[in-house]
């Protein structure tokens, strides 16, 4: 683990384009887009949520056990260390940060004064292994996946043994405390995402990651009276690299992390196009003020982009 410095990044990059593969492609991310390097300094970018409050962005670096924070009023800077090894966040209802700590092997609360509240972190009596994403539908229920990247070492959690004994997707009711494990599908769940509707449940399989030619696909799940998950089906096949994290847009186009940037994915499964990252991207966001810009994290840097779609919100 590293102290590495936070910095703004290099700013506009001019030469940058979008790769239109399909014509409604400019619909979504016009000529005119520009992608902007707006702060660097991590080892590993990810887990980025958007406080529309706080106008700011907070993501993880997750080697070096931070939460970052940006926003345009202030320099980069350090929101959290040590940060119990965090990856992804999201917003609940009330607006609050739920973050999966790797190092702690839980869902948990995080305050803006940094103040750490755990959610839950035992399936049957034995710990989580580390949660990695997560998202909250909207009848309040936390779904989050639980791989165990953040058990297998040190580098981005601690060293242990998994006392579930397999990587499972969890669906949590904090009225009631549930935790049911509601997916074995997938070999090593990742990124996790609702259709606008919530009728659809999309979840990443990222054991790619260290099986080569192994799984760097997302997965689609029929959503059964907002609690069950039926007929999984492979939706998309991220080339090259690894379908990392995503996020939906208002019309139910897919954005996902891939090795070469963004890939923009429509509800059919078609590639739409892409948008070309010069480092390795891991995660993406929507936010600003309207809520059409893209904020990408990318190994040690966060990006964004301004596009002509919002992100999705929640049913009503």
């Amino acid at each position: 683990m590293t102290d590495e410095p936070i910095a703004a990044g290099a700013g506009t990059l001019a030469d940058w384009r979008p790769v239109g593969l399909d014509p409604s492609f400019a619909d979504i991310v016009p000529a005119s887009a520009r992608l902007v390097h707006q702060a660097t300094g991590a080892i590993w970018s990810e887990g980025p949520v958007w406080l529309a409050a706080d106008g700011a962005i907070l993501w993880s670096d997750i080697p070096n056990d931070r939460v970052l924070r940006w926003s345009p009023d202030a320099a980069p800077a350090v929101f959290l260390a040590p940060a119990g090894f965090q990856n992804g966040h999201s917003l609940d209802l009330d607006g609050s940060i739920l973050a999966c700590s790797h190092g702690d092997r839980r869902i948990e609360r995080l305050s803006l004064d940094g103040t750490r509240v755990p959610v839950v972190d035992r399936f049957r009596g034995a710990r989580l292994n580390s949660p990695n994403d997560l998202v909250v539908k909207s009848d309040g229920t936390i779904w989050f996946t639980d791989p165990m990247y953040g058990i297998e070492s040190d580098r981005e959690g601690h060293r242990a043994e998994s006392e579930i004994g397999d990587c499972l997707v969890f669906r949590h009711d904090p009225a009631t405390g549930e935790l049911d494990a509601v997916s074995d599908w997938l070999e090593h769940p990742n990124g996790i995402a609702f259709s606008p509707d919530e009728s659809t449940l999309y979840v990443s399989d990222t054991s790619g990651a260290r099986l080569p030619g192994g799984n760097h696909h997302i997965v689609a799940f029929d959503v059964i009276d907002g609690r069950r998950l039926a007929d999984p089906r492979i939706f998309y096949v991220a080339e090259p690299g690894l379908a990392d994290g995503f996020r939906l847009d208002e019309h139910g186009n897919l954005f996902t992390s891939a090795g070469d940037g963004i890939h923009v994915v429509a509800p059919d499964g078609r590639l739409l196009g892409r948008m070309p990252v010069p480092e390795v991207a891991s995660n993406c966001v929507f936010g600003g003020r309207d809520g059409r810009t893209l904020f990408i994290t990318a190994t040690t840097s966060l990006y964004s982009v301004g596009l002509a779609v919002r992100g999705a919100t929640r049913p009503r």
